[in-house]
């Protein structure tokens, strides 16, 4: 049986992701959103958003955890970095394998529960694992200060090929350095790649089961089936993807903080997958550049562009319009963001996607002949 081998639907959406995601440097241009450092942003949390979705999509468990996983990768990467390589491929490997025993452990003691008690239960496991980084595994994290890179990292496998240089050492795949787009296109073909594992995830039976169990779990408990290894392996998929996620932070900025494994950021990423649409493939992808979008740029509109943006009203009505508009973007973004998700979970309660497809059928039966039309019924003679 070919791993590759997928339903021509399935195959034509992956090729369109692809290429929407590979071209984002074009299309991004026009909203000042296409500068590198943001793109690997918006392909790592889409990343983040898919794998947890997996968890919360498919078997309808909501975490309040995940950030840990991400906050594992990014230490994990870091460290080997530091220890090994900067060779990127050793630093992601790690970084996986370690995230999904960290959610192996934390998932097997979480799911012994479920509904608001399971996400309780995850919730206080991250906040652990944020304390213990700040306190306790100081000399493994590095505190508040982050742990980072140094001129005095031992880097074995490097050091046995070259010398030490005089300054610090950028991430290299296979022995080329690489940043600026280069590093994007490397985290867009991982966001591919991860989009392609989801897809077969949820087109597997594995991933039937997983629906069945979101579905009605306490019927199929009933019959005799036994959900926990399914459920288990879920959240460690989802963990993994969260592993991923943080490994690729570190490769474009090698450092790694407590503050990536905050409640905070295990929240976004619920935003992200409800933004999208929960339990779709694209959804949550979209969900997560939309946030990092309003947090990167929509923060950083001021009165002053705004201003130039509404100069063609006259004087009283411009400084009106500037003063209201002032307060839903710069520092108050969130508000913007707030109110969209609102709007979204009242009006379009399966996410963007629900809107998508409610404008798909509006199209078609636009286009069908005599769509609309009056349908008259001629008396029998």
């Amino acid at each position: 049986m070919n791993p590759f081998a997928m339903p021509r639907r399935d195959a034509i959406t992956l090729a369109i992701f692809a290429v929407v995601v590979l071209a984002m440097p074009f299309w991004l241009a026009p909203f000042g959103a296409a500068y590198p450092g943001l793109l690997q942003k918006f392909a790592i949390f889409g990343i983040f958003a898919i794998g947890y979705n997996i968890l919360f999509g498919l078997t309808g468990y909501l975490s309040f955890g995940h950030a840990a996983f991400l906050g594992v990768g990014s230490y994990t990467a870091v460290w080997s970095f530091k220890l090994l390589t900067m060779d990127v491929f050793p630093a992601i490997i790690f970084a996986v394998l370690l995230a999904g025993l960290f959610a192996l452990l934390i998932g097997w003691l979480s799911l012994k529960r479920s509904g608001i008690y399971f996400a309780i239960l995850t919730l206080a496991f991250a906040q652990m694992m944020y304390n213990l980084a700040y306190s306790v595994l100081t000399p493994i994290t590095n505190g508040e200060t982050s742990l980072q890179l140094t001129l005095k990292d031992p880097r074995l496998i490097d050091m046995m090929f070259m010398e030490r240089g005089a300054g610090l050492p950028s991430a290299t795949l296979l022995g080329h350095n690489f940043t600026g787009f280069e590093a994007f296109y490397f985290t867009a073909v991982m966001l591919i790649l991860a989009f392609f594992v989801a897809q077969k995830i949820f087109s597997s039976p594995f991933g039937m089961m997983l629906r069945a169990i979101k579905s009605n779990q306490t019927r199929m408990n009933y019959t005799g089936f036994n959900t926990k290894p399914y459920t288990l392996t879920a959240f460690v998929i989802s963990g993994m993807y969260a592993g991923l996620a943080g490994a690729l932070l570190a490769v474009t900025d090698p450092l790694a903080g407590a503050e990536r494994m905050q409640w905070q950021a295990s929240g976004e990423v619920v935003l992200m997958t409800i933004l999208g649409g929960v339990g779709t493939l694209v959804g949550p992808v979209i969900g997560a550049w939309l946030i990092k979008y309003f947090e990167n740029i929509f923060s950083a509109f001021n009165e002053g562009m705004l201003s130039r943006f509404f100069d063609f009203l006259p004087d009283g009505v411009q400084d009106l319009v500037v003063t209201v508009t002032s307060k839903f973007v710069g520092e108050g973004w969130h508000l913007t963001l707030g109110l969209l998700f609102v709007l979204v979970v009242v009006f379009l309660p399966g996410g963007i996607m629900e809107g998508v497809r409610r404008l798909g059928k509006l199209f078609q039966r636009q286009g069908k002949p005599g769509a609309g039309a009056a349908v008259r019924v001629q008396p029998a003679e």
